[in-house]
């Protein structure tokens, strides 16, 4: 069986305004979050984490630091995508070694893609790594909306928040980690929400699309 996913995607929009009285059910925000997991990782290292954010106090905190976008405190779940600091040895064998005991042996060839990134990844600036997580966790995030939608759960990514501020409310760079995105989920209150009656817009196929034979 499978899914016609054009139509979820022309239902999904940047949900302005959703409806507090409202929460996701535990069975949603779970399917979403294993597609999150599921999603496409450079070299399979998942140089990320998601955080799960429920508390109505840390959310009211997040949301001082967000310019107050209210879907912050009105969904009823916030997932927060948060970057390594940094490649290191540490966490590319950690990861490395997952694979190994996961499928049940080595692999020649990958233990040299190991070792070729041991010997690259961990030498370069920190600030480059993270920008290069920072890029994985925005894989993840696409396959989050697209899996919120097929649940037909609305969704608003932000970026419009103060990073070093959030990172101290969760305590991530104490964990090695930094913020990179946020994402409310919730229901849309179409009540006060200027943007659910409008047609969504997107450039056409032509303007878009370059194919090269």
């Amino acid at each position: 069986m499978t899914t016609d996913i054009l139509p979820l995607l022309q239902w999904r929009y940047a949900t302005k305004k959703m409806d507090a009285s409202k929460a996701v059910p535990a069975d949603k925000v779970q399917r979403i979050i294993e597609a999150t997991r599921l999603s496409a990782s450079s070299s399979g290292l998942q140089p990320y984490e998601l955080l799960v954010v429920t508390n109505p106090e840390v959310r009211e905190k997040i949301k001082a630091i967000a310019w107050n976008q209210a879907q912050i405190t009105e969904g009823s779940h916030l997932l927060v995508f948060a970057a390594w600091d940094n490649y290191t040895v540490e966490r590319i064998n950690q990861m490395f070694d997952l694979t190994n005991d996961e499928r049940g042996f080595k692999n020649e060839g990958w233990e040299n893609y190991r070792n070729m990134l041991l010997a690259n990844y961990p030498k370069r600036d920190a600030e480059v790594n993270f920008q290069h997580a920072a890029r994985q966790a925005y894989i993840g995030l696409g396959t989050a909306l697209i899996a919120a939608a097929a649940e037909h759960v609305d969704a608003t990514p932000m970026e419009g928040f103060d990073p070093a501020a959030l990172d101290e409310i969760l305590g991530l760079r104490q964990r090695g980690l930094r913020s990179v995105v946020i994402l409310p989920l919730g229901y849309r209150q179409e009540e006060g929400d200027w943007l659910v009656k409008l047609k969504k817009v997107r450039r056409g196929i032509s303007n878009f699309v370059t194919e090269v034979h």
